[in-house]
């Protein structure tokens, strides 16, 4: 039977990347020893450093004057290097979910922390729109998309302050003008590489103005003058990522992508929407496409388990909601084929044809 994998993290990847990847660990670059086994300081890892580099700015098109950085951790570190090494005093924060709120309670270590505005009351159902960016903020941090909630920020904000962003989980699924953003960071278990990987795209000029001392494992100039090579860095899943890098170039890049992701979205929402045996959790307005979040309605909310055990019985993985929200939660990457979005629309209606 076919799996459909609709894991929220660590997810599905493209087939080509993962047997690549197989290939390398057993024999990488032809050189009859394993990407596991070589220097991180040799010439051919470098070259895999390198074009990860490369190929990052060239589908994001980032500007001159911004380092990429691929570093251990994962995103969770990045919630205490982002005030290590941009705050000085005050950091403004908007609270749209789990992450967010883990984001912001970290930074509250390293000076005064604003929570501009927070969905919370509302069980993160929605993004807030009316808050005011205190202008004497050091920076303003965002997630960008919310993994647990399902819900999105789909376009660039406009801050008067630094702007940084948390896009572990959205990040290559659509064009961004980088240009708004003094950091951008995410762990690269969803979209780009296997977990242990972090990536962070920083604007060089807004580093080394905090007075306080940094550790040197901490510190993003310390990164980027040793070219993420300040220590043995996570070598399979950097690779991992260059090999996803390669595909999304191949297919046409993020307009591309977006247009996958945008088609594959509608497609369960529609369903959503339409099927009598289920609701979305999200405000319409603020739906993710990564990450769909429904739940049966509430005069159908015994059937629950029920449903779940008939998706998975028919090679739907992954899709039972996180406790937070309950539910289904169906997490549509950018690796996750069309196919397996209408193999669990189809499993919904058969389901709804079943019980009516």
């Amino acid at each position: 039977m076919k799996k459909h994998n609709f894991n929220a993290g660590p997810s599905i990847l493209p087939r080509e990347v993962i047997e690549k990847t197989a290939q390398a660990v057993l024999n990488f670059n032809n050189s009859d020893l394993s990407i596991l086994e070589i220097s991180h300081r040799s010439k051919d890892f470098q070259a895999v450093i390198d074009e990860a580099v490369s190929l990052f700015k060239e589908i994001l098109s980032i500007p001159e004057g911004y380092s990429v950085l691929f570093l251990g951790g994962g995103a969770s570190l990045q919630f205490c290097m982002v005030p290590y090494n941009l705050m000085e005093s005050k950091a403004a924060y908007l609270n749209t979910g789990t992450w967010a709120s883990k984001a912001l309670k970290e930074a509250k270590g390293f000076g005064e922390v604003v929570e501009v505005a927070s969905s919370k009351a509302a069980n993160f159902n929605y993004i807030p729109k009316d808050y005011v960016i205190p202008t004497d903020a050091d920076y303003f941090h965002i997630t960008t998309n919310n993994t647990i909630f399902g819900t999105e920020i789909l376009k660039d904000i406009n801050s008067p302050v630094p702007l940084v962003a948390d896009m572990s989980s959205d990040i290559f699924s659509r064009p961004v003008d980088v240009s708004k953003y003094a950091l951008i960071y995410g762990g690269a278990q969803k979209n780009l590489a296997p977990a242990g990987l972090a990536f962070v795209i920083v604007k060089d000029e807004v580093l080394g103005k905090v007075t306080r001392h940094i550790p040197s494992m901490l510190n993003y100039q310390i990164h980027i003058e040793n070219g993420s090579l300040f220590n043995t860095p996570p070598v399979l899943p950097i690779y991992s990522a260059l090999e996803t890098l390669r595909w999304i170039k191949s297919i046409g890049g993020l307009k591309e992508m977006e247009k996958r992701n945008i088609r594959k979205a509608a497609l369960l929402y529609d369903e959503i929407d339409r099927n009598s045996l289920f609701v979305g959790t999200a405000v319409k307005e603020d739906r993710s496409r990564m990450n769909i979040c429904f739940v049966m309605k509430p005069e159908y909310a015994d059937l629950e388990g029920e449903f779940l055990k008939f998706a998975t019985e028919r090679g739907m993985v992954g899709i039972k909601g996180h406790r937070s929200v309950g539910g289904f939660r169906a997490s549509t990457y950018n690796a996750l084929p069309i196919e397996s979005v209408q193999a669990l629309v189809d499993c919904m209606q058969a389901f709804e044809n079943l019980k009516k």
